[in-house]
């Protein structure tokens, strides 16, 4: 370990190449965002060690890099690797390597900025006032505008990711106390965000003001603990307390925790897509229990979409709970007539296409004995463009299904995602240019269902969608998008101050 200044000790892994994010063609998930994770008043130095378990807890929402920032004293230890939480932070040296009662923890996917160790967070900077490290979740839709601005006014950026413009932000404030510096941050960013800060003395959490993305707060004894979701709490340990409120700054130190709400109160909109796909099963968001809801998703779905049929089989693992649901309410039995490998990697490193169509099989194998010979209802959380669901389709035929009936436990997806979803653009969103008969064509299916708008919100608890004051983030069903878009704004308006590629620099 070396020290890069008198505040920060930095672990640099070996060199290794990088590129940014491409898509596969052949990947039909819409991405998981990032997690983030954060401990004050640990004892010893256990911080790091219990930051670790709660980024374990959220691997399943960012799997690409990893990092944590702990603080003793007076000294920051930051480590930040590729790849998964267990290979990183996996070790019994740990609390050696990064000592601390402190510490702030993020994995992450990239959205915004590319697959570089430079865009890896926690993002560290050194201040007139000591070290700050930020934990990010989420994307900022006025990232662009903001990056120029900063970047014409002199500041010097060395990651191409929005989370960077919040530390530039804080930094150039003029107000005299970190929390204020924060709060004045916030006030000139647009977007869905989770942010976990630590200073040497502090531990701040935000959250956007409709909400957006998630955040909660928990305590271990007698540390308190900030993270994305109360799977991690479980994961470390922690008591639940409660939600982080849309628009509210947390402030954590030695004389306990404060709550300040420093911008005028809106009417909260959580995602939906939290429910549909990204949280953990287990976790409960914002009061409700993501697998209770995903059942319900299902039933409203049996509701909705009749069929005569022998079994109903799930997409694992997302498409589990809605399954249930949908056997339970339409009295079909229920099978795992497609098991899934946790054991494969990703499948866009393969080298050819003919080699993805294997790692596609090798992901997803259909169950010949549970589905020969029968009517087969297929239950997914959703379906984007319609790649991944009909080689899935084809599988279960060649194992001798007799009829496919494909349902989506969610509404079609008719837009793009902002907010920190990697989704594809919308000319290759299926439903925003298929209708349903050419989509049940395309897809291969005998019959193919979508759970409506109103039905999703009554799987919520509520008894339909107000359209007047939606109760929810839900722009990808229906176009009703939360917040402005500037940076979409000026880039639709033919300006110059926004590219596509952010930075030329490659990492090799």
């Amino acid at each position: 370990m070396r020290s890069l200044s008198p505040t920060l000790a930095h672990v640099i892994q070996p060199p290794v190449v990088h590129r940014e994010h491409v898509r596969d063609a052949d990947d039909d998930r819409p991405r998981l965002e990032c997690g983030v994770c954060g401990v004050w008043g640990a004892l010893a130095n256990e911080a790091s060690a219990i930051v670790a378990l709660g980024l374990h807890a959220l691997q399943h929402r960012g799997q690409e890099a990893c990092g944590i920032a702990s603080v003793n004293q007076t000294r920051f230890h930051t480590e930040r690797h590729m790849g998964h939480v267990g290979e990183a932070f996996g070790g019994t040296d740990l609390p050696e390597r990064m000592p601390g009662t402190a510490a702030v923890g993020h994995t992450r996917y990239s959205t915004a900025g590319g697959s570089f160790l430079r865009n890896i967070q926690p993002m560290f900077a050194d201040l007139d006032q000591g070290g700050i490290a930020l934990g990010h979740n989420g994307n900022l839709t006025n990232f662009h505008f903001l990056r120029n601005q900063l970047v014409g006014e002199g500041s010097i950026f060395q990651s191409t990711s929005d989370s960077e413009v919040i530390l530039h932000l804080i930094a150039r404030s003029r107000k005299a106390k970190i929390v204020d510096r924060f709060i004045d941050a916030l006030a000139r960013i647009e977007g869905g965000y989770a942010l976990v800060a630590q200073t040497r003395t502090k531990m701040i959490g935000a959250r956007d003001p409709l909400g957006i993305r998630p955040l909660v707060l928990g305590q271990l004894g007698d540390a308190w603990v900030l993270a994305s979701e109360t799977c991690a709490l479980d994961t470390m340990g922690a008591t639940f307390v409660r939600d982080v409120e849309h628009g509210e700054v947390i402030v954590i130190d030695h004389e306990g925790l404060r709550s300040l709400k420093p911008f005028p109160a809106r009417a909260a909109r959580p995602c939906l897509f939290e429910y549909v796909y990204f949280s953990r099963p287990d976790s409960v968001v914002n009061g409700r229990s993501v697998y209770g809801v995903r059942k319900r998703m299902g039933e409203g779905l049996a509701r909705e979409f009749p069929i005569e049929a022998d079994v109903v089989v799930p997409v694992p693992d997302s498409g589990v709970p809605a399954a249930l649901g949908y056997a339970q309410e339409s009295g079909i039995p229920y099978e795992m007539g497609i098991i899934r490998s946790h054991y494969l990697g990703r499948t866009f490193i393969q080298p050819s296409q003919g080699a993805r169509q294997k790692g596609v099989a090798m992901k997803h194998s259909p169950n010949r004995a549970v589905i020969e010979g029968k009517r087969v209802v297929l239950i997914d959380d959703s379906i984007v463009r319609g790649t991944t669901s009909v080689k899935l389709v084809r599988a279960v035929r060649a194992a001798g299904a007799k009829e496919v009936h494909l349902r989506s436990a969610s509404p079609p997806i008719l837009w793009p995602d902002f907010y920190g979803i990697d989704m594809p653009e919308r000319d290759q969103l299926i439903a925003a240019n298929k209708t349903m008969e050419e989509m049940r064509d395309l897809l291969e299916v005998d019959s193919l269902g979508f759970l409506s708008v109103d039905g999703l919100y009554k799987a919520m608890g509520e008894t339909g969608r107000n359209d007047a004051a939606p109760q929810f983030t839900d722009h990808y069903f229906t176009g009703d998008y939360p917040t402005r878009l500037v940076d979409r704004e000026i880039e639709e308006g033919g300006r110059e101050t926004i590219g596509r590629q952010l930075s030329l620099l490659v990492t090799a």
